[in-house]
Parts: structure tokens; C-alpha cells; sequence
């Protein structure tokens, strides 16, 4: 983050793209997200590198790389979860973890935080269920008590929501008493029961046995075609971001090396890091987990 002192607001406006032109994006519609020069380090480890990034509203953006190359803490930061050493988000046209003071940028406060943060939501790698708590209960606890839905709407909505994840019929049981799939569609469908603008999946299917992964997939797919929500996907599932992804980003050591459609990307990729990057993962290399 930059310092209390703040930095001035124009020294954040007209971010190009990496080769210096205007982006799509940046010509067509407002972005949902942007990221403007954002870096963060970790000590000596410069994890991402003055990323600059639109994501349109209604995006469905899939981001790709080797282990360590910044993917998962794209997704982080957006959902305050790692906190950027310089640069500047937005989310709607409005700073995430600054604010604006008498024209400058500041250090954004613990409730600006909360207010645009609300807009975002996150399906984590390892499900994060509430063990305690039934699965209904598990997708009524934030609407109630962060969005002050009353309980009666919030269990209507929330049922509806379980439904389109195909876990109706089970409501009234456990965390304990699910598959690891079944799990995951669950925070799934308590991510999309807060309505955000933004969905972020963070390697969702990573944790999974591999017997499992198609049917969060196919969740995915569904809410992917079903709505006008922006999707920043973290993946290792080739086939699948090269099916449901508007645009996919490769990244490694910090930086965006390319991005395009799908089929650009897949077929006709320009930067010889991606060429190797693809070549290994059609001879069956498995990336793991991610930075």
C-alpha cells in the first residue's frame, strides 16, 4: 500500500495495456475491476509486478500459469485477503483499498473495505463450511447477518440457490455428511446468494478427487451461461477455461505475459513462455497449487 500521506489521483488514470495501447475493454464499456500498477511483495519475493488489468462487466476471465506466477494472489487481493504494496484497485469506478480524500488516494479504512469489498465473492480451494452449522445454515448466516435479508427470504433464496447447485435435498444435513464435490457446490451457492458483481473461483476444483471435479465444473459452466456476473477464474483445467473464458491471462513471475480469447491463446500462442508453459501441460504436467 502506499503510505497515509496518499498519492495523488492522477497519477493512476490512462493505465495501457502491457504493449502500450488502449485495451478493448478500456475503449468499450466502464470495467467491473481494474487493477492499476498493482505489485506486492513478500519480502525479497516480488509476487505480482505492476499488474495492469480490466475485467468488463459480465467477464468471464480465466487466469492460467505455473505454480508461483501470481495467479491465486490476483484473486486475493481483490478480496482483501493480501493487501498490495503499491498501486491502486478499483471496483465499479471506485478505489478498493484506498479512498479519495481532497483529491488524493488514502489508505482505505476497515468500513470502505467492507462497503466495495461486498460487491466480491470468493469460492476458496478448501470450501471454508462452517462444520457446525447444517447446509442451509451455511448459505442463510451471511445474507442475514451482513445483508440484513430477513431469515424467511433468506431461507427462500438460499433454497433456490441449492437447488440451481442440484443440493436441495440436502439442506438439513451437514459439512460432515457431503462428498468433497458436494462441498464445494455448497460454497458456491453461498458465494452467489450474497450477489455479488464479481465471482471469484480460486482453483476450485484442486482439492478434489479427480471423480469429482466434473460435477463443480459443470456448476460453474451453468452460472457461467446463466447470468450477467463477472467470473476472474483460477485454474489449471485447460479444456475447461478454453470453454467457458471470454479471455484468458497467462501469467508467470508476477507478470502478465499474454492474454487473448481462448483460441489464440490455445492455438496460436505468441511468447515462447506460453508455448512451454502449454507444451508441458499436453505432455500431463500438473502445475498444483499456486501463488
Amino acid at each position: 500500500m502506499e503510505s497515509d500521506s496518499g498519492i495523488h489521483v492522477a497519477e493512476i488514470e490512462g493505465v495501457s495495456a502491457p504493449d502500450g495501447s488502449r485495451t478493448r475493454l478500456e475503449d468499450a464499456v466502464s470495467p467491473v475491476v481494474r487493477y492499476k500498477k498493482v505489485s506486492i511483495s513478500f519480502g525479497d519475493n516480488q509476487v505480482l509486478n505492476e499488474i495492469d488489468l480490466d475485467i468488463a462487466p459480465g467477464e468471464k476471465l480465466a487466469v492460467i500459469g505455473p505454480s508461483g506466477s501470481g495467479k491465486t494472489t490476483l484473486a486475493r487481493i481483490l478480496m482483501t485477503l493480501e493487501e498490495p504494496t503499491s498501486g491502486v484497485i478499483e471496483v465499479d469506478g471506485e478505489p478498493l483499498w484506498h479512498k479519495r480524500v481532497n483529491g488524493s488516494l488514502v489508505r482505505a479504512d476497515e468500513k470502505h473495505l467492507h462497503r466495495v469489498r461486498s460487491k466480491i465473492g470468493m469460492v476458496f480451494q478448501h470450501f471454508n463450511l462452517f462444520p457446525h452449522m447444517t447446509i442451509l445454515r451455511n448459505v442463510t448466516e451471511a445474507p442475514i447477518h451482513v445483508l440484513k435479508v430477513p431469515k424467511r427470504q433468506a431461507r427462500e433464496q438460499a433454497m433456490d440457490m441449492l437447488e440451481k447447485v442440484g443440493l436441495a435435498d440436502k439442506a438439513d444435513q451437514y459439512p460432515a455428511q457431503l462428498s468433497g464435490g458436494q462441498k464445494q457446490r455448497v460454497a458456491i451457492a453461498r458465494a452467489l446468494v450474497m450477489q455479488p458483481e464479481v465471482m471469484l473461483f480460486d482453483e476450485p476444483t484442486s482439492a478434489l478427487d479427480p471423480e469429482l471435479v466434473g460435477e463443480v465444473l459443470k456448476v460453474i459452466e451453468d452460472i457461467a451461461l446463466d447470468g450477467n456476473m463477472a467470473m476472474l477464474l483460477i485454474t489449471h483445467e485447460m479444456d475447461f477455461a478454453r470453454d467457458i473464458a471470454d479471455r484468458i491471462v497467462f501469467t508467470d513471475g508476477g507478470s502478465i505475459i499474454e492474454q487473448g480469447p481462448p483460441q489464440q491463446i490455445f492455438e496460436n500462442p505468441q511468447s515462447e513462455r506460453l508455448q512451454a508453459f502449454l507444451s508441458r501441460f499436453r505432455n500431463g504436467y500438473n502445475g498444483g497449487s499456486s501463488a
